[in-house]
Parts: structure tokens; sequence; C-alpha cells
């Protein structure tokens, strides 16, 4: 491998390193697969444009280009001509890609979904940042200011991330830049000669300690540098505060106190929340009903639960419906009313999210909003949050019976398959905690209502908002035994047992009821912000269900009924008048991969905006399709620069012509000089002599192909059976050369001359300006057609395909030969 190649790699390797800092920033990792294959093919791409070679501007260029190719072919494939590329479409949707990822930064908590915007920047981060170390380590073979955009690709992964395992990412960028800089000290070292690493022999020839590789020193030096980068900080005071510290433990993405419920990690910013020290008003509400005690404002349900936290799955999102779907699982038994709700948000509260009852059967509301089916919410789209929004709710308020619950048969298998799986991390004591609670049960339904009645009233559980934030597996299991906490603790403990015992469950988050006005009004604030379990029941839906103690209010549905007892009746004035009965049929929770693909669930959007919901197409796909790319690209290429690259080869050779003279003495065959003061004799001057000969005879036969192809890429075809002599008449006289041009071409076809029938050929130097001369001559005369196609087309590349066929038959004719050989082996050479 040569020395620039080995850099090339090395290049390629420290970006890489350098880019795991990035890893536990998103969830999946799949990103960094098809960043190294992108990363492979334009480190490939400048690797064959310096070999060629082409100017270092030209080579980065190409491989700018080829990078912006193979974005375009993995984001914008359908913006793009034929898929390739790029227009003003597919510029736009690149623009929409980042921004939407700008907000997706600022939106999710770590680690974040992989959503097309995010990934975009992720994967087009890297590409530039390999690009720029790959340019100054490389192109311009400067390895040590490469480490500046290194150090800028690690610092935005350690300014973003939580610091969790910050030394095993810096430790492997390090060794990644290390790792550049030792190829680039091997590079110039081997250029002065053979890398010295021996011992001399001391006094009496014994061994004596002699310099030591400067290789192996400078390994050494990068050892210990490292060793002190990583132990140094440990002794220094740790540092707190800064830019990022204040985004650090805040997931919201509005302003004025953690005042933005986070509905993808809510654990801190709900606490946050409820400890304001002033209760800001985050929006007021007039409603057709006074009953307050089921006026919850959902705003989003969060149903994937990893082991340590819920969160929202991803899911596709649709245009805002004119008729809302009637919620999934709601039979037309069940009693509802319908309730209408005008909600104004302030003017600093920034939700993404929607906040509205559930749930909702219509929505009026200005701006652009997006409708998630499943979770029945709506949320902004590029950009559009709840800030000064004023929207009008249509709810319903489901009034099942306790019989309704506990009769409810089993859900459907689609539904009980997504919302009840739990992590194998979930420790053992929760399922067995859940099973000891609801011993005695007999259906579902009166398991749910013991574990709220355990976490509300018997269980021993003291309401804490003061309780630190905890994370991890065990954190579920901590709030069990300590019985401390506030309502995101109760609703992930009682979803996750619900859970365990087969129950299907998710966790809301929103504001519980808030405060009655005189004027008639309801103002919700931040101490209102609120978490609680909802629990799937078949002909009923999504049901609510309180655990937390001194919150909210206990649904009526939730007090089983018992001999003698009845539920109490709701006030006239909570039940408006019930609607017919709704004939449509209740749609699925859950989404089969076939419908998805005949796009029944309705929608190509995701919950996070641009996201799809396998965080985009498999890696192989998309290494299928950067391959295929690849080819279309080069493949039509590769005249031009197979042609390119045997032109330069050719020319080069020619200047080492002079360099291989008779009188060089003390070379042998294999080049090595005579330095130990041996006599040279008479043999090892006819020996030279002959080299020296060969030399040069295959360098002037090398240029003087070069000048007959030349003449037949500008359309002089080649005449083998001509000698030198006729031949550059030929070239002379179709090509229409003045006569500086002419000699020029005589002169090459003289030198052929000498080598092939002198007894004692003599070196020519010139002879590849000669070339060049006659090549500016064809050009100038020939016509635009003429000079693309000798460019783009050369007719002499066909000299690559002949190449191959005899490569080809050559190597067919030594494997007979070597078969003919085995079989005539006697046979007692035959092995046993």
């Amino acid at each position: 491998m040569s020395g620039q190649a080995r850099m090339a790699l090395c290049a390629t390797a420290a970006t890489l390193m350098a880019a795991c800092a990035l890893l536990p920033l998103v969830d999946p990792a799949t990103w960094f697969l098809q960043a190294a294959i992108l990363l492979a093919i334009q480190t490939g791409v400048g690797t064959a444009a310096r070999r060629v070679p082409l100017a270092r501007p030209l080579t980065v260029t190409v491989q700018a280009l080829v990078t912006l190719i193979l974005l375009t072919l993995v984001f914008a494939r359908e913006y793009a001509f034929i898929g390739l590329i790029p227009g003003p479409e597919a510029f736009l949707h690149f623009a929409d890609l980042l921004q939407q990822g700008t907000q997706d930064v600022g939106r999710y908590a770590i680690p974040a979904p992989l959503s097309p915007g995010i990934k975009l920047m992720l994967i087009g981060g890297v590409l530039v940042i390999g690009l720029a170390v790959d340019l100054i380590a490389v192109t311009f073979r400067s390895a040590a200011p490469a480490g500046l955009p290194l150090l800028a690709l690690y610092s935005v992964a350690a300014g973003l991330s939580d610091g969790s395992g910050g030394w095993v990412w810096f430790l492997i960028a390090a060794v990644g830049y290390l790792m550049l800089l030792l190829a680039e000290g091997r590079d110039r070292l081997s250029q002065w000669g053979r890398v010295f690493g021996g011992t001399p022999r001391g006094p009496g020839g014994e061994p004596g300690r002699g310099p030591v590789a400067p290789v192996r020193t400078g390994r050494r030096i990068g050892v210990v540098a490292l060793g002190i980068a990583l132990v140094v900080p440990l002794t220094l005071p740790a540092m707190n505060g800064g830019l990022l510290d204040g985004a650090g433990t805040g997931v919201g993405t509005g302003s004025g106190g953690g005042g933005t419920i986070s509905a993808v990690n809510p654990l801190v910013s709900l606490r946050d929340s409820l400890n304001v020290d002033e209760d800001r008003t985050v929006m007021t509400l007039r409603s057709s009903t006074d009953d307050l005690s089921n006026m919850y404002l959902r705003i989003v349900s969060l149903d994937d639960f990893d082991g340590t936290t819920w969160k929202p799955s991803r899911r596709n999102i649709v245009a805002v419906p004119d008729e809302f779907p009637t919620p999934v699982g709601l039979g037309p038994e069940v009693r509802r009313a319908e309730v209408r709700t005008r909600i104004a948000a302030a003017d600093w509260y920034a939700q993404d999210w929607l906040p509205m009852p559930y749930p909702p059967s219509d929505v009026r509301i200005d701006g652009n909003w997006r409708y998630e089916p499943v979770g029945m919410t709506l949320v902004g789209d590029h950009g559009q949050t709840t800030r000064d929004a004023t929207y009008e709710v249509t709810s319903l308020d489901v009034q099942p019976t306790a019989d309704q619950l506990a009769s409810a048969p089993e859900p459907p298998a689609a539904i009980e398959r997504e919302f009840t799986e739990v992590p194998d991390s979930l420790p053992q004591v929760v399922s067995r905690q859940a099973r000891e609670i609801t011993a005695g049960a007999r259906n579902p339904y009166e398991q749910a209502v013991k574990l709220q009645e355990y976490f509300a009233l018997t269980g021993g559980f003291q309401y804490d908002t003061e309780v630190e934030v905890g994370g991890g597996s065990q954190a579920i299991a901590r709030f069990l035994r300590d019985k401390r906490g506030f309502c995101v603790h109760f609703s992930f403990a009682m979803a996750s047992m619900a859970r365990t015992l087969g129950i299907p469950a998710r966790v809301a988050v929103g504001f519980a009821p808030g405060t009655a006005q005189g004027d008639g009004t309801v103002t919700v604030g931040l101490r209102d912000a609120h978490a609680w379990p909802e629990l799937y029941f078949e002909g009923v839906g999504w049901t609510r269900f309180e655990p937390t103690p001194n919150r909210g209010s206990a649904p009526t549905y939730t007090q089983p009924e018992v001999p003698g007892s009845s539920i109490p009746e709701l006030p006239e004035a909570s039940r408006p008048a019930e609607p017919a009965p709704s004939a449509e049929p209740s749609t699925s929770a859950s989404c089969s991969a076939q419908d998805r693909r005949l796009e029944a669930c309705g929608g190509a959007l995701p919950l996070d905006p641009g996201a799809s919901d396998d965080g985009g197409p498999p890696w192989y796909q998309t290494a299928g399709w950067t391959l295929l790319a690849v080819a279309v690209i080069l493949l039509p290429l590769l005249p031009m620069l197979w042609r390119v690259r045997r032109r330069s080869v050719r020319l080069a050779s020619a200047r080492h012509t002079g360099s291989a003279a008779p009188g060089v003495l003390g070379r042998g065959r294999g080049g090595e000089g005579r330095s130990d003061g041996v006599e040279v004799t008479t043999l090892d001057v006819q020996l030279d002599e002959r080299y020296a000969a060969e030399v040069a005879a295959g360098h002037v036969l090398a240029v003087w192909r070069e000048l007959t192809d030349t003449a037949w890429d500008y359309g002089i075809v080649p005449d083998d059976a001509l000698t030198p002599r006729k031949a550059a008449e030929r070239i002379v006289r179709l090509g229409h050369l003045d006569e500086p041009t002419a000699q020029s071409v005589h002169r090459v076809a003289g030198a052929v001359e000498q080598v092939l029938f002198a007894p004692n050929p003599r070196a020519e130097t010139g002879l590849a300006d000669d070339v060049r001369r006659m090549r500016a001559a064809l050009r100038s005369r020939a016509g635009w057609r003429t000079r693309i196609r000798a460019v783009v087309a050369p007719r002499s590349a066909i000299r690559a395909v002949w190449d191959l066929n005899d490569r080809w038959s050559a190597a067919k004719a030594r494997a007979a030969s070597g078969w003919a050989t085995l079989v005539r082996r006697p046979s007692g050479q035959q092995s046993g």
C-alpha cells in the first residue's frame, strides 16, 4: 500500500472514530453504518483522483460532487433527476430536512429518535468533516491541522451528550488522531529512504544501545501524551455550567422556567413545573360542562417503554380530518356525552403538541397542525407551536360502568402485542409485586382497580415533588421501595405493572383539571402539569386511571359494583344530550406492515415530522443504491480515467530516461547501490550497461505508444505495419502539423529507432514535452466534438480491453500448463 493510500485510510478511520462520540445521542445507531459506507466511497474517489493524478482543487471538487450525489441518492432521490442529479427541488428538500432536524434536536431528549432531519445532520456532518480531514491530511499532506475538524466533530457530540462514558469516546477519537499523525510520520520518513531501526554494535562487535526508530519513538510519545490527556482532567476540579448547561436538564421546547412539558421525557420538566414558585397560567378555557373532574387536557401518550422511561412511538401523521373517527375500541353501548371546549394558550407557552380533552371528535384551529391517528393527538408541523393559540375542541365524555369494564372481552391481538410489551431489563420485583397486589382479582378491570387503590390509598405512598429524578432500569423498583414520588412515578409504575399482568397500558401526559374562576372560565397553570396511566378495555377503549394521591380525581367507574351498592349518578350538568350511537367501526390502534404498505393507516408522515416508522430504509438497501449510483457515475468515466492514468505513467517514465544511462555504476539488477568498497569488475559494467539500455528502451517505447495513442484519440488510427519514421510522417501529414510540431514527432520516432536498432542506444530527454506539444497542436486543429470525444471517450481506451484479454489468455495458458505438468508427474511423486 502506498503512503498516500495509507494516509487516506487513516483519515477515514480517524473521522469515524471521532464520530463514535455521536452514537449515544441517537437511537437506533444504524446511521453510523451508512455514514461509514458513504465516507469510504468519498475517500475512494479522492484516492482515485490523486492517483490519476488530478490537480488538488479538482480532486476536492470531484469529492464534493460525489458526496452531494450520494446524499441526494440517500435523502432526496425522488426530487432529483434520475435519482442522482440534484436540482432546485432537491436543495429545498435538504433545507426542509435540516430545519426539521434542528427542531428535533431541540425537541427530543437523549437518545433522540432517528428522524430524517437528524439523520441528514449526522451523516452529512460526518461526510463534511471527513472531506475536510482528507483535504488537509492527504491532499495537502499536513496531518496535524486535520485535528481541528476532528476536534469540532467530537466537541459537538460532547456538548450535546449527558457526559456518560465521555472518556471512552475521547479515547477512541484521540487514538484515531494519533494514528493519523503516525501514518504521516511514516510516510515522510519513507521518502528519505528505509526507516532505520537497527541497533549498531559497540566496541568489540558486541551489541550496543543505538538509536530507536523514529516511528517507534512517535508511538511512545503518542501513548504518553494520550495517557496524560486522560489522567490530568481527573485530578482537576470539576467545572459545571456553561452555555449548554441550561439545556442539559431541561427537555422542553418553550421558554419561561421550564413551562413546556416535553412529551418525550416528561420526568424532569413535570417536576420543575410542579415546583415553580409562581404558578403561571398556561391556558384559559371555557367548557360546555360544569363538571371539571374529567376535564383532563391530554398532550400526548407515551407507549414505548424501554425499562427506563416511557416515550411516544414514532407514528404516521396525516392532515387534520374534518371528521374524527370513533375512538379505538369504543362500542356503541357505552354512554357518552359531547363536550365543547374553547382554549386560549398563553403567549409564552410554546408546546409542539396540542393540549385537548380526550377523546377529541373535532378540532378547530389555525396553523400548521397534523393529526396522529393512534394517539388521537395533534402535533405542530414545521415549527408550529401552541404559543398564543386559540382553538375549539369537541370531545366525548365517555361514561362506562364498572360492569362494562369488568365484562370486557379480550383485547385484539395487535393491541395486546404492542401495549403489553415489557423489556427484559424491568426488575422482577415489579411483576412479582403486581401479582401480590392483585391477588384474588377476577378480571383485568379488578386488577386495575386494585393497582389504583394500592398507589392512591392503601400502599402508604406519599406524594412528593422534591424526590430526586431517578434513572436506569431500577428506577421503578426504587420508587416501590421508597414509596415517595410524584405523578410521573405513580403513572409509570402502574402502567408497567399493568403490562406485566397482560393489560394493555400506556402513560398520558398533559394537565389535570384546572381551577374554576368567577367568570365561568377555568385557568390551567404550571402546577397542574400531570401524568396518568391509560389502560385499554375492549368495548370502552383507552380508559383513564388515577393512581397519584392528592392529584386529579379518581374516575367513578373505578368503584366496582357490589351487591347493595351502585355507581353514583353523575350530575345532570355533566351529561349533555347523548348523541346517537356511532355506527362507524372502531379503528385499530395498531397497524400491520401490510396495512402500512397499502396506506390503510392513513399517513406517510411520522410523529416527529419527516420521520418514518422504521427509521429509514434498511442499511443494505441504502448500500445497494449507493453502489449502484457509484457504478452509474464511474462506468461512463472509466475510459477517461484509464486514459488519463496511462498518459501520466507513460510521460512520467520519460523523466527517468536519463537516470538509466550507461556509466552509472554500482547499480545491480535490483537497483541497489554498491557502497561496500568492493572493486567493480568488467562484468559489472557490462551488466549495468545492459540494464540501462533495457530501461531506456522501455521508457522510449512507452512515450512512442503515448504519441500514437494521442493521435488515435484525435482520429489518426495507428498503423503498426509502418516503421517509426513512416508512422511519424503519416501523423504529421494527417494531422496537418506545423514545422516545430513535426520536428517533435520525428524526434520521438528517431529515439525509438535508436533504442531498437542502434548497437549502443543513447538516452533522449525532453520526449514528454514533444508529445505534449503534438497533443496541443492536434487539439487546436480539431472540432469541439472531436476534442470532447478525445477526453471523455478516447478511442485508444480500447487497449484496456485488449490488455485484459491478453492477461486472461496468459492466465489460461499458465493454468493449462500447470495442469499438464501435474498430470505428467510420475506416480512415485504423487502424494499419499
